[in-house]
């Protein structure tokens, strides 16, 4: 049977942490460490920090997150691109991992104590996806399932990173988050633009119009 991509992603990426775990430089080497890409220029570290997680539990969360949103996200990109849509999928995910921390560079591009970790960003991006894809599709969290339908989910989850990320003094990276949710949604209505005849935000309007007009 072939694996799908958000598969392979999956097993390189849990792989690589488990990895990461055992090995403090495994950890150093691959985490992103913004003066050793500005002044060393390790630009790998843009993409090998989504490869490596800060515990068992937030490897887990991740993965579980993508797996959920990534097979259907994955199905509907091959609908919409046709031979091309996984490698567009693949395209939409790595590109993720660099654009959803641009911001965390520009802002710590010479802070000695800033290290980020974690696949979230491109995680993010791939839920978007399937927000914009179906918006109507109920969405809640692990820990606090009131299902709620996904546009208004993702309303409130980039409202509340906002708010986390002014506020925040933990480990947490929210502004990862933001703008892989944000990408998300811009490459997927560029990609169907330009590569497809796909009118995935129209229809995304449609979808919200006519849940709205129900009332």
């Amino acid at each position: 049977m072939e694996l799908s991509i958000t598969l392979i992603i999956i097993i390189v990426t849990v792989l690589v942490s488990l990895g990461g775990f055992s090995s403090h430089k495994v950890m150093d080497d691959l985490i992103f460490y913004p003066p050793a890409v500005s002044q060393q220029k390790q630009w790998w570290r843009f993409f090998t920090c989504g490869l490596i997680h800060a515990d068992v539990g937030h490897l887990a969360l991740n993965m579980y997150a993508l797996y959920i949103f990534g097979k259907n996200v994955e199905k509907a990109f091959i609908g919409i691109f046709g031979q091309y849509g996984g490698l567009v999928y693949l395209l939409m995910y790595i590109s993720a991992l660099v654009v959803c921390l641009l911001p965390t560079y520009k802002k710590h591009r010479n802070d000695y104590h800033y290290r980020s970790l974690g696949a979230s960003g491109a995680v993010s991006a791939v839920v978007f996806c399937f927000i914009l894809l179906f918006p109507l599709q109920k969405l809640g969290l692990i820990f606090f399932p009131v299902m709620i339908p996904g546009f208004i989910f993702g309303t409130l989850y980039l409202v509340f990173s906002s708010i986390l990320e002014r506020r925040s003094k933990g480990n947490i990276n929210h502004s990862a988050h933001i703008w892989g949710a944000l990408y998300g949604v811009v490459f997927l209505i560029a990609a169907s633009n330009f590569f497809s005849g796909y009118p995935v935000l129209q229809n995304f309007v449609t979808d919200v119009r006519g849940w709205l007009g129900s009332f």
